[in-house]
């Protein structure tokens, strides 16, 4: 019978440790080890092999996932380094389980962000090849004019990261609030296209993602129903979970 071989970071997603892209930053800060060696980035593990982060070991006794949607205030960082930083979404939330945040929402920014314990579903939601939808309700200090809604609708190079926005959907709310639906998420990517205009960001809310909305109160979280997970698990199921994958599709079309 032959030995199935599984990647490390993929192990330690698949268990709830990580993210496989927090994994991979273990794995380069030399703070995993696979039966007391500390492995090259890609090794892979058998199902007898030892694994340890930071001198823990990780087992795999997982049974269920955990999936949370939260209401983020303003203030709370999306890490889980909690030494770090003291606002930190973890010890705000302070669930019972290890759980950590999918993607990101900056500091003065406030509204709707998941957390799982489940490391394989995180990079099918957040890669922006695969063109999940994200929406934002934004206020700024001036009045919105047409010019304002159509430059940001079709795509502002942003200079200071060397990329382009992806076109998305936008709409007046009122004199200085507008909505914005996004399939990318690039570093305070509103903040900076409202930015290159001259406006500046007062507020700024993410009320969904995917077919996930914001129902719940500031600084409170809750699960997510079956009957959202189970459109959730539809909407990404041919989502390309690793680069690669996204790489050759391109390459056979």
């Amino acid at each position: 019978m032959e030995i199935q071989l599984k990647r490390i970071n993929k192990f330690l997603s698949e268990v709830g440790y990580c993210s496989r892209r927090e994994a991979d930053k273990l794995i380069n800060a030399g703070r995993v080890t696979i039966n007391g060696s500390v492995p090259e980035m890609g090794t892979k593990i058998a199902p007898n092999d030892v694994v340890h982060v930071d001198g823990k070991e990780i087992t795999n006794t997982k049974t269920s996932f955990v999936y949370l949607a939260f209401n983020k205030p303003v203030g709370i960082v999306c890490t889980t380094d909690t030494s770090v930083e003291k606002d930190n979404i973890i010890d705000f939330i302070n669930y019972p389980k290890r759980i950590f945040p999918i993607g990101r929402l900056d500091k003065p920014s406030e509204g709707l962000i998941l957390l799982t314990d489940d490391g394989d579903i995180v990079n099918k939601i957040l890669r922006a090849s695969n063109n999940h939808e994200k929406e934002y309700v934004v206020t700024v200090d001036k009045p919105i004019s047409q010019t304002f809604v159509e430059r940001m609708a079709g795509g502002i190079y942003l200079e200071d990261l060397g990329k382009h926005t992806k076109k998305c959907k936008v709409k007046k709310l009122g004199t200085y609030k507008f909505k914005i639906i996004l399939t990318q998420g690039l570093n305070r990517q509103i903040r900076r296209m409202c930015d290159y205009l001259n406006y500046e960001v007062q507020t700024l809310k993410r009320v969904r993602i995917i077919n996930i909305k914001l129902d719940m109160p500031v600084g409170q979280y809750r699960e997510l129903t079956k009957e959202e997970f189970k459109e959730l698990n539809t909407l990404i199921r041919d989502s390309a979970k690793e680069h690669k994958a996204v790489t050759d599709k391109r390459k056979k079309g």
